[in-house]
């Protein structure tokens, strides 16, 4: 079963379509990452999901059911644009509201359980106004936990933060996939930090997919390539194109494509008196991939 199944999904905005057609598959306990340039309509597909938008046509289905089924709709949480907390209210209280909101039994316990998921416990008590943008943000995803969602929707969740703090949501995006067996939709335009967790990939262009892939198959598309620099670029790049089929000047470096042998490549420069002054092999991953399938010509795929 799939976590959420799209076809054919349009959606217009005073005759212009920010989706046209889009198709898209997310598995269950996936960490799927959902990439494209701004205006591409990313948001605009999680706000459908989440029925904050009416489609104009096409299917929506989550868990195997229609998205408008209520018994399915309770299963989805979600953080799209902010957090809608109030500022002068602690993060608990903040918390407390939602879990009132829900309807929810025990709520003190489930505000515990996700507090502790997102490293907030011992900032319980703190006014949301006082918080750090990473806290923000991991306040954000525990209101979206609250209830214990199959699926968790998050748009640019990690944009502004720190290496700390990216490295600590990766930690809570993972553990909540493990731990918890939910599903993850997360939109992002840090294409590293994203290839660190994600296991899926949809990359999307004008409201169309225009490709879906697992980190499996990304890896098999990456390539090696091996960077380098000489005292005479241009010299040792005559040399470089007469041994090898794709040698490419870019970035202030020689680059060799699919030859990862950087002994040889250094043995072959030094006999021909081209010194290497550096050299490092390299793997396109990616934000790499993502940018070459952009700039391709052609028909987004359906």
């Amino acid at each position: 079963m799939n976590a959420i199944e799209i076809r054919g999904l349009s959606k217009s905005f005073r005759g212009l379509y920010a989706l046209d057609g889009l198709n898209m598959t997310v598995p269950v306990g996936a960490i799927y990452g959902f990439i494209g340039e701004n205006g591409s309509g990313k948001s605009t597909t999680e706000k459908l999901i989440c029925g904050h938008l009416v489609p104009d046509k096409g299917k929506i289905r989550l868990f195997g059911k229609s998205y408008k089924d209520a018994g399915v709709r309770a299963r989805v949480g979600a953080l799209i644009e902010n957090t809608g907390c109030f500022p002068d209210s602690s993060v608990r209280d903040n918390l407390m509201m939602q879990a009132i909101n829900l309807g929810l039994s025990d709520r003190a316990g489930e505000i515990n359980r996700v507090l502790k998921i997102v490293r907030m416990e011992d900032h319980a008590k703190l006014k949301f106004k006082k918080c750090s943008l990473g806290m923000k943000q991991r306040i954000g995803i525990a209101m979206a936990l609250l209830g214990d969602p199959a699926l968790l929707i998050l748009d640019e969740p990690i944009n502004g933060l720190d290496a700390e703090g990216m490295k600590m949501m990766r930690e809570i995006l993972v553990e909540i996939t493990h731990q918890y067996g939910c599903t993850v939709l997360i939109s992002s335009h840090i294409l590293g930090e994203l290839e660190k967790i994600a296991t899926h990939y949809g990359i999307i262009r004008q409201g169309r997919m225009l490709e879906e892939l697992t980190a499996r198959e990304l890896e098999g598309h990456a390539k090696v390539f091996t960077s380098l620099k000489t005292a005479n670029m241009q010299g040792a790049f005559g040399l470089l194109r007469q041994k090898f089929p794709d040698v490419r000047a870019e970035d202030g470096y020689i680059r060799i494509y699919d030859f990862d042998d950087t002994e040889f490549i250094v043995g072959l420069l030094m006999r021909n008196s081209f010194p290497v002054s550096e050299i490092r092999k390299n793997k396109i991953g990616l934000e790499e991939y993502y940018i070459e399938l952009m700039s391709m010509k052609g028909d987004a795929k359906t």
